[in-house]
Protein backbone atom coordinates (compact mmCIF):
# COMPACT_ATOMS: atom_id res chain seq x y z
CA UNK A 1 0.00 0.00 0.00
CA UNK A 2 1.24 3.50 -0.79
CA UNK A 3 0.79 6.13 2.44
CA UNK A 4 -0.33 9.23 1.23
CA UNK A 5 1.19 12.73 3.08
CA UNK A 6 -0.88 15.29 1.80
CA UNK A 7 -2.05 17.37 4.49
CA UNK A 8 -5.81 17.79 3.59
CA UNK A 9 -5.67 14.19 3.22
CA UNK A 10 -6.44 13.31 7.08
CA UNK A 11 -10.10 14.14 7.91
CA UNK A 12 -9.93 12.26 11.41
CA UNK A 13 -8.75 14.20 14.65
CA UNK A 14 -4.95 14.90 14.75
CA UNK A 15 -4.26 12.84 18.08
CA UNK A 16 -7.10 9.94 17.98
CA UNK A 17 -5.14 7.41 15.82
CA UNK A 18 -1.93 9.04 16.37
CA UNK A 19 -0.59 8.29 19.94
CA UNK A 20 0.70 4.66 19.48
CA UNK A 21 2.84 6.14 16.53
CA UNK A 22 4.17 9.58 18.20
CA UNK A 23 4.95 7.66 21.89
CA UNK A 24 7.14 5.71 19.59
CA UNK A 25 8.24 8.42 17.78
CA UNK A 26 9.37 9.68 21.23
CA UNK A 27 11.00 6.48 22.17
CA UNK A 28 13.28 6.56 18.84
CA UNK A 29 14.11 10.38 19.84
CA UNK A 30 15.14 9.29 23.17
CA UNK A 31 16.94 5.97 21.85
CA UNK A 32 18.45 8.81 19.18
CA UNK A 33 20.10 10.87 22.13
CA UNK A 34 20.95 8.39 23.79
CA UNK A 35 23.27 6.80 20.76
CA UNK A 36 24.36 10.56 20.50
CA UNK A 37 25.49 10.44 23.89
CA UNK A 38 27.88 7.32 23.67
CA UNK A 39 29.27 8.07 20.14
CA UNK A 40 28.97 11.96 20.15
CA UNK A 41 30.37 11.72 16.08
CA UNK A 42 26.80 10.39 15.31
CA UNK A 43 24.57 13.73 14.90
CA UNK A 44 21.18 13.08 16.52
CA UNK A 45 19.39 13.93 13.63
CA UNK A 46 21.51 10.94 11.69
CA UNK A 47 20.84 8.13 14.87
CA UNK A 48 16.82 9.24 14.47
CA UNK A 49 16.94 8.13 10.94
CA UNK A 50 18.68 5.36 11.01
CA UNK A 51 16.59 4.32 14.10
CA UNK A 52 13.40 4.53 12.51
CA UNK A 53 14.51 2.52 9.29
CA UNK A 54 15.60 -0.60 11.94
CA UNK A 55 12.01 -0.25 13.60
CA UNK A 56 10.43 -0.72 10.27
CA UNK A 57 12.30 -3.88 9.53
CA UNK A 58 12.88 -5.67 13.41
CA UNK A 59 10.46 -8.57 12.85
CA UNK A 60 9.12 -8.02 16.18
CA UNK A 61 8.22 -4.04 16.16
CA UNK A 62 7.68 -3.30 11.68
CA UNK A 63 4.36 -4.93 12.15
CA UNK A 64 3.39 -2.41 15.11
CA UNK A 65 5.04 0.01 12.63
CA UNK A 66 3.52 -0.70 9.52
CA UNK A 67 -0.08 -0.98 11.36
CA UNK A 68 -0.78 0.78 14.40
CA UNK A 69 1.64 3.16 14.76
CA UNK A 70 2.01 4.46 11.07
CA UNK A 71 -0.40 7.46 11.08
CA UNK A 72 1.16 8.61 14.33
CA UNK A 73 4.67 8.05 12.86
CA UNK A 74 3.61 9.71 9.57
CA UNK A 75 1.65 12.67 11.51
CA UNK A 76 5.13 12.91 13.07
CA UNK A 77 7.22 13.13 9.76
CA UNK A 78 4.53 15.56 8.17
CA UNK A 79 3.30 18.18 11.16
CA UNK A 80 6.67 18.25 13.47
CA UNK A 81 8.49 18.37 10.57
CA UNK A 82 7.08 21.84 9.61
CA UNK A 83 7.23 23.30 12.48
CA UNK A 84 11.01 22.36 12.95
CA UNK A 85 11.53 24.10 10.27
CA UNK A 86 10.07 27.46 11.41
CA UNK A 87 11.88 27.25 14.26
CA UNK A 88 14.86 27.15 12.08
CA UNK A 89 14.36 30.51 10.79
CA UNK A 90 15.65 31.36 14.24
CA UNK A 91 19.52 30.43 13.35
CA UNK A 92 19.21 32.77 10.39
CA UNK A 93 19.54 36.44 10.94
CA UNK A 94 19.67 39.26 8.33
CA UNK A 95 22.55 40.66 9.49
CA UNK A 96 24.54 37.33 9.82
CA UNK A 97 23.87 36.55 5.61
CA UNK A 98 25.14 40.42 4.83
CA UNK A 99 28.33 39.84 6.68
CA UNK A 100 29.03 37.67 4.34
CA UNK A 101 29.97 39.72 1.29
CA UNK A 102 28.66 39.77 -2.12
CA UNK A 103 31.29 37.75 -3.83
CA UNK A 104 30.61 34.77 -0.73
CA UNK A 105 26.53 35.64 -1.61
CA UNK A 106 27.12 34.75 -5.19
CA UNK A 107 29.07 31.84 -4.83
CA UNK A 108 26.35 30.00 -2.49
CA UNK A 109 23.75 31.29 -4.88
CA UNK A 110 25.70 29.52 -7.76
CA UNK A 111 26.59 26.07 -6.09
CA UNK A 112 22.97 25.97 -4.92
CA UNK A 113 21.29 26.64 -8.55
CA UNK A 114 24.23 24.35 -10.15
CA UNK A 115 23.44 21.48 -7.59
CA UNK A 116 19.91 21.41 -7.56
CA UNK A 117 19.88 21.95 -11.42
CA UNK A 118 23.02 19.27 -12.39
CA UNK A 119 21.17 16.32 -9.53
CA UNK A 120 18.12 16.92 -10.87
CA UNK A 121 18.53 16.70 -14.53
CA UNK A 122 20.82 13.23 -13.21
CA UNK A 123 17.75 12.20 -11.44
CA UNK A 124 15.28 12.08 -14.56
CA UNK A 125 18.03 10.92 -16.82
CA UNK A 126 18.55 8.19 -14.77
CA UNK A 127 14.78 7.41 -14.01
CA UNK A 128 14.25 7.65 -11.00
CA UNK A 129 10.61 7.51 -9.34
CA UNK A 130 8.38 9.55 -8.25
CA UNK A 131 9.67 13.12 -6.78
CA UNK A 132 13.16 11.33 -5.66
CA UNK A 133 15.37 13.38 -8.21
CA UNK A 134 13.28 16.50 -7.15
CA UNK A 135 14.04 15.73 -3.61
CA UNK A 136 17.44 14.66 -3.71
CA UNK A 137 18.31 17.74 -5.78
CA UNK A 138 17.06 19.86 -2.85
CA UNK A 139 18.47 17.92 -0.04
CA UNK A 140 21.59 18.12 -1.42
CA UNK A 141 21.79 21.54 -2.46
CA UNK A 142 20.55 23.16 0.18
CA UNK A 143 20.12 21.96 3.77
CA UNK A 144 19.78 18.14 3.72
CA UNK A 145 16.60 16.54 5.32
CA UNK A 146 15.09 19.49 6.10
CA UNK A 147 15.20 20.46 2.96
CA UNK A 148 13.70 17.39 1.68
CA UNK A 149 10.84 17.43 4.30
CA UNK A 150 9.80 21.65 3.41
CA UNK A 151 9.78 20.58 -0.73
CA UNK A 152 8.03 17.14 -0.05
CA UNK A 153 5.32 18.66 1.79
CA UNK A 154 5.17 21.41 -0.60
CA UNK A 155 5.24 19.62 -3.79
CA UNK A 156 2.87 16.67 -2.00
CA UNK A 157 5.49 13.87 -2.72
CA UNK A 158 5.11 10.44 -1.42
CA UNK A 159 6.43 9.12 1.93
CA UNK A 160 8.58 6.54 0.22
CA UNK A 161 10.00 9.44 -1.87
CA UNK A 162 10.71 11.80 0.94
CA UNK A 163 12.18 8.60 3.32
CA UNK A 164 14.49 7.09 0.81
CA UNK A 165 16.06 10.58 -0.29
CA UNK A 166 16.14 11.46 3.62
CA UNK A 167 18.43 8.30 4.03
CA UNK A 168 20.66 8.84 1.13
CA UNK A 169 21.23 12.24 2.25
CA UNK A 170 21.93 11.60 5.86
CA UNK A 171 24.19 8.91 4.53
CA UNK A 172 26.67 11.17 2.31
CA UNK A 173 26.32 13.86 4.80
CA UNK A 174 27.47 11.32 7.51
CA UNK A 175 30.24 10.29 5.18
CA UNK A 176 31.66 13.61 4.49
CA UNK A 177 32.24 14.26 8.83
CA UNK A 178 34.57 11.79 8.06
CA UNK A 179 36.27 12.29 4.69
CA UNK A 180 36.32 16.58 4.20
CA UNK A 181 38.65 17.19 7.26
CA UNK A 182 41.11 14.50 5.48
CA UNK A 183 41.11 17.25 2.66
CA UNK A 184 41.15 20.06 4.55
CA UNK A 185 45.53 20.68 4.05
CA UNK A 186 46.30 18.76 1.00
CA UNK A 187 43.72 20.74 -0.89
CA UNK A 188 45.71 23.80 0.07
CA UNK A 189 42.47 25.87 2.07
CA UNK A 190 43.23 28.01 5.08
CA UNK A 191 41.17 27.43 7.95
CA UNK A 192 38.20 30.02 6.73
CA UNK A 193 38.69 28.39 3.21
CA UNK A 194 37.71 25.19 4.58
CA UNK A 195 35.04 26.09 6.44
CA UNK A 196 33.72 28.13 3.58
CA UNK A 197 34.08 24.89 1.45
CA UNK A 198 32.38 22.81 4.50
CA UNK A 199 29.34 25.07 4.46
CA UNK A 200 28.91 25.43 0.68
CA UNK A 201 28.88 21.32 0.34
CA UNK A 202 27.53 19.54 3.56
CA UNK A 203 23.81 18.96 3.81
CA UNK A 204 22.17 19.53 7.64
CA UNK A 205 23.47 22.38 10.14
CA UNK A 206 24.25 19.23 12.53
CA UNK A 207 26.81 17.85 9.96
CA UNK A 208 28.18 21.38 8.76
CA UNK A 209 29.00 21.75 12.75
CA UNK A 210 30.86 18.21 13.38
CA UNK A 211 32.32 18.74 10.13
CA UNK A 212 33.72 22.14 10.65
CA UNK A 213 34.81 22.38 14.06
CA UNK A 214 37.90 19.78 13.09
CA UNK A 215 39.33 22.83 11.20
CA UNK A 216 38.86 25.30 14.52
CA UNK A 217 36.95 28.01 15.77
CA UNK A 218 37.53 30.31 12.39
CA UNK A 219 36.73 27.07 10.03
CA UNK A 220 33.55 26.95 12.11
CA UNK A 221 32.11 30.23 12.11
CA UNK A 222 32.87 30.55 8.43
CA UNK A 223 30.71 27.45 7.51
CA UNK A 224 28.15 27.97 9.73
CA UNK A 225 27.62 31.62 8.15
CA UNK A 226 27.97 30.03 4.65
CA UNK A 227 25.09 26.81 5.78
CA UNK A 228 23.08 29.37 6.71
CA UNK A 229 23.02 31.22 3.73
CA UNK A 230 21.87 28.20 1.93
CA UNK A 231 19.26 27.34 4.82
CA UNK A 232 17.67 31.18 3.81
CA UNK A 233 17.44 30.40 0.10
CA UNK A 234 15.31 27.04 1.22
CA UNK A 235 11.93 29.94 1.57
CA UNK A 236 11.99 30.53 -2.02
CA UNK A 237 13.25 27.14 -3.29
CA UNK A 238 9.76 25.76 -1.51
CA UNK A 239 7.96 28.98 -2.60
CA UNK A 240 8.87 28.08 -6.62
CA UNK A 241 7.95 24.32 -5.87
CA UNK A 242 4.61 25.23 -4.48
CA UNK A 243 3.77 27.32 -7.53
CA UNK A 244 4.67 24.90 -10.15
CA UNK A 245 2.89 21.97 -8.09
CA UNK A 246 -0.45 24.61 -8.99
CA UNK A 247 -0.57 23.37 -12.09
CA UNK A 248 -2.14 20.05 -12.65
CA UNK A 249 -0.27 17.38 -14.10
CA UNK A 250 -3.18 15.60 -15.61
CA UNK A 251 -6.84 15.92 -15.62
CA UNK A 252 -8.50 14.43 -12.85
CA UNK A 253 -10.99 11.46 -13.67
CA UNK A 254 -14.52 12.25 -13.42
CA UNK A 255 -15.62 10.77 -10.20
CA UNK A 256 -12.18 11.85 -8.32
CA UNK A 257 -13.72 14.05 -5.21
CA UNK A 258 -11.45 12.88 -2.56
CA UNK A 259 -8.10 11.88 -1.93
CA UNK A 260 -6.40 9.65 -4.71
CA UNK A 261 -6.57 5.78 -4.11
CA UNK A 262 -3.35 4.90 -6.59
CA UNK A 263 -0.41 6.72 -7.27
CA UNK A 264 1.31 7.61 -10.38
CA UNK A 265 4.95 8.02 -10.78
CA UNK A 266 6.23 11.43 -10.43
CA UNK A 267 2.39 12.70 -9.29
CA UNK A 268 2.48 14.71 -6.51
CA UNK A 269 -0.03 13.56 -3.98
CA UNK A 270 -1.02 16.90 -2.87
CA UNK A 271 -3.02 16.83 -6.01
CA UNK A 272 -6.02 14.31 -5.07
CA UNK A 273 -8.91 16.36 -6.43
CA UNK A 274 -10.33 18.44 -8.90
CA UNK A 275 -9.74 21.77 -6.45
CA UNK A 276 -6.78 20.75 -3.99
CA UNK A 277 -4.12 22.83 -4.76
CA UNK A 278 -1.22 23.49 -3.00
CA UNK A 279 -0.31 27.50 -1.47
CA UNK A 280 2.35 28.62 -3.30
CA UNK A 281 4.03 29.81 -0.18
CA UNK A 282 3.20 27.15 2.55
CA UNK A 283 2.52 28.49 5.87
CA UNK A 284 4.95 26.95 7.61
CA UNK A 285 7.64 28.47 4.77
CA UNK A 286 5.67 32.00 6.21
CA UNK A 287 6.32 30.67 9.90
CA UNK A 288 10.10 30.45 8.52
CA UNK A 289 10.31 33.76 7.18
CA UNK A 290 8.62 35.37 10.00
CA UNK A 291 11.05 33.65 12.31
CA UNK A 292 14.09 34.86 10.16
CA UNK A 293 12.09 38.62 10.45
CA UNK A 294 12.02 38.56 14.11
CA UNK A 295 15.51 37.08 14.71
CA UNK A 296 16.66 39.47 13.03
CA UNK A 297 15.29 42.21 14.92
CA UNK A 298 17.39 41.38 18.30
CA UNK A 299 14.43 41.33 20.48
CA UNK A 300 14.93 37.76 20.95
CA UNK A 301 16.69 36.69 24.10
CA UNK A 302 19.55 34.03 24.13
CA UNK A 303 17.97 32.15 26.55
CA UNK A 304 15.01 31.82 23.98
CA UNK A 305 17.13 30.90 21.05
CA UNK A 306 18.73 28.33 23.11
CA UNK A 307 15.59 26.84 23.69
CA UNK A 308 14.43 27.02 20.34
CA UNK A 309 17.46 25.22 18.93
CA UNK A 310 16.81 22.24 21.56
CA UNK A 311 12.79 22.38 20.55
CA UNK A 312 14.25 22.09 17.13
CA UNK A 313 16.52 19.32 17.17
CA UNK A 314 13.35 17.14 19.02
CA UNK A 315 11.59 17.72 16.40
CA UNK A 316 13.51 17.32 13.65
CA UNK A 317 14.97 14.39 15.48
CA UNK A 318 11.22 12.76 15.72
CA UNK A 319 9.90 14.27 12.10
CA UNK A 320 12.71 11.95 10.77
CA UNK A 321 12.46 9.00 12.56
CA UNK A 322 9.04 9.43 11.62
CA UNK A 323 10.24 9.20 7.98
CA UNK A 324 13.01 6.83 8.35
CA UNK A 325 10.25 4.18 9.67
CA UNK A 326 9.01 4.71 6.17
CA UNK A 327 11.98 3.60 4.10
CA UNK A 328 11.52 -0.19 2.92
CA UNK A 329 14.72 -1.66 2.04
CA UNK A 330 13.37 -4.07 -0.96
CA UNK A 331 11.81 -1.32 -2.73
CA UNK A 332 15.07 1.27 -2.32
CA UNK A 333 16.86 -2.47 -3.41
CA UNK A 334 15.12 -2.06 -6.54
CA UNK A 335 16.19 1.64 -7.62
CA UNK A 336 19.16 1.25 -5.41
CA UNK A 337 22.16 1.24 -7.93
CA UNK A 338 20.89 4.30 -9.57
CA UNK A 339 19.80 6.65 -6.35
CA UNK A 340 22.96 5.58 -5.06
CA UNK A 341 24.69 6.76 -8.58
CA UNK A 342 22.84 9.91 -8.21
CA UNK A 343 24.40 10.82 -4.71
CA UNK A 344 27.67 9.87 -5.60
CA UNK A 345 27.60 12.33 -8.51
CA UNK A 346 25.41 14.80 -6.85
CA UNK A 347 28.52 14.81 -3.76
CA UNK A 348 31.40 14.70 -6.14
CA UNK A 349 29.30 17.98 -8.01
CA UNK A 350 28.82 20.04 -5.24
CA UNK A 351 32.21 19.52 -3.52
CA UNK A 352 34.05 20.63 -6.73
CA UNK A 353 31.51 23.51 -7.49
CA UNK A 354 31.94 24.83 -3.92
CA UNK A 355 35.75 24.16 -3.79
CA UNK A 356 35.93 26.12 -7.25
CA UNK A 357 34.09 28.90 -5.63
CA UNK A 358 36.21 29.27 -2.47
CA UNK A 359 39.46 29.21 -4.32
CA UNK A 360 37.43 32.38 -6.73
CA UNK A 361 36.58 34.33 -3.88
CA UNK A 362 39.57 34.04 -1.46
Amino acid sequence: MTLRTHPRAAARPPLRGDAPGLLLACLGVAAALGVHQLVPAIPKLTAAVVLGTAAAHLPGLRTFVRGAARPGLSTAGRRLMRTGIVLLGLAVGADDVLGLGGATVAMVLAVVALTFTGTWWLGRRLGLPGDQALLVATGYSVCGASAIGAVGQAAGSEEEDIAASVALVTLCGTLAIAVLPLLHHPLGLDDAGFGRWVGASVHDVGQVVATAQSGGPVALREAVLVKLMRVVLLAPLVAGIGLAARRPRRRPGPAQGGAATGTTPGAAGARSGPGARPPVVPLFVAGFLLMIALRSTGAVPAGALTLATDARELLLAAALFGLGSAVHLPTMVRTGGRIAVLGLASWVMIAGVSYAGVLLTT
